[in-house]
């Protein structure tokens, strides 16, 4: 009988540990940390998966051990004996208190590592989240912005980077799991977070509040550059957009500031200043559209001018019909020619 306890615990152990070997390569481990933040967050969360199943390992122990020992008796009244009450004091009072109090101190110990101090930051980025993308702004001494951007933050690796949050709808949460761990974005409020990326490479970030129908579909990317690659990236989202370089481009341009893509977007160096959708100025160097849903490929900026409703019910950008196969293409390819 108490093998077969054992090997029933054994067999609920194991879905959760293929799942948890499972996400040790995936873009938003928590527990593969790049920064400081993240390594103190996934610390807590070793020490809690450690704490969990030694304590799961114990009730499976003494379970097997109380069934083998009474497998021949039909007494099933309670020990009121002191041994009995030792178990009931010792197993169901002071064991969880001790282990609640365990884990309180550590994860206040952790929270307490987190309030902004150290090294003054290189770069002050304002994030804010809308239904559903990112705004991106780069801001400069004076909180003048210098540069605007959607759903792709760059930073220079190895230095903090002060990261300002608000909200222009419902609350978000701004969730970098590899470098940060969760903070709000509420309406009417700024919330002040840092980022330090301490390698090269593509960092994902996803909204962590559930803030409607397209919630699953709001993610972003942090890029953490070298100096000079940083440096490059830099100047060139500084630079009005690339002017149109064939004639297919420069009719895509025409439909553009022509049609109805000029009331919401913004494209510096043309009449485009919409303020209502991202700004796309440079939007072919991103490495995806709609917030993460598609990657930046021709194809993909098509289907998404012609039919965003479908491939993101809700969205506010609407369904676009009035183009004709040419129009649409050239309206494609001069999006994505905006480098």
């Amino acid at each position: 009988m108490g093998c077969r306890v054992q090997y029933a615990a054994i067999r609920m152990a194991l879905p959760a540990t293929v799942v948890a070997l499972a996400a040790c390569d995936t873009p938003m481990n928590a527990l593969d940390a790049s920064g400081d933040p993240a390594r103190r967050i996934a610390t807590l969360g070793w020490f809690m998966i450690v704490l969990s199943a030694i304590i799961f390992i114990g009730v499976v122990i003494v379970l097997a051990w109380a069934v083998s020992r009474n497998r021949r008796t039909t007494d099933l009244s309670p020990d009121l004996t002191p041994r009995g009450r030792g178990w009931i004091v010792y197993g169901g009072a002071l064991m969880p208190t001790l282990v609640l109090v365990a884990i309180f101190v550590v994860a206040m110990s952790t929270l307490g590592m987190f309030p902004v101090r150290g090294a003054p930051p290189v770069l002050t980025i304002h994030v804010t989240g809308r239904q559903w993308w990112w705004q991106i702004d780069y801001l400069g001494p004076k909180l003048q912005t210098y540069l605007t951007t959607a759903n792709e933050i760059h930073i220079p690796v190895g230095q903090p980077v002060r990261v300002l949050l608000t909200s222009a709808d419902v609350i978000h949460s701004f969730w970098v799991p590899k470098l940060q761990g969760k903070l709000d974005l509420i309406p009417g409020d700024t919330n002040d977070i840092r980022l330090r990326a301490e390698r090269p490479g593509e960092y994902r970030g996803q909204c962590a509040e559930y803030c409607g129908l397209q919630h699953a579909h709001m993610a972003f990317t942090v890029v953490a550059d070298d100096s000079a690659t940083f440096a490059r990236w830099w100047r060139a989202q500084l630079e009005p957009a690339t002017p149109p370089a064939d004639s297919l481009t420069q009719l895509g341009q025409r439909v553009f500031v022509n049609g109805p893509c000029v009331v919401c977007h913004t494209v510096r160096g043309t009449p485009a200043r919409g303020q209502i959708a991202p700004d796309l100025t440079h939007v072919g160097s991103r490495r995806t559209i709609a917030a993460g849903v598609l990657p930046n490929s021709l194809g993909a900026l098509e289907g998404w001018i012609a039919n965003a409703q479908s491939l993101k019910p809700g969205t506010q950008m609407p369904n676009i019909t009035q183009f004709n196969g040419r129009e649409l293409r050239a309206l494609a390819a001069y999006v994505y020619s905006l480098k």
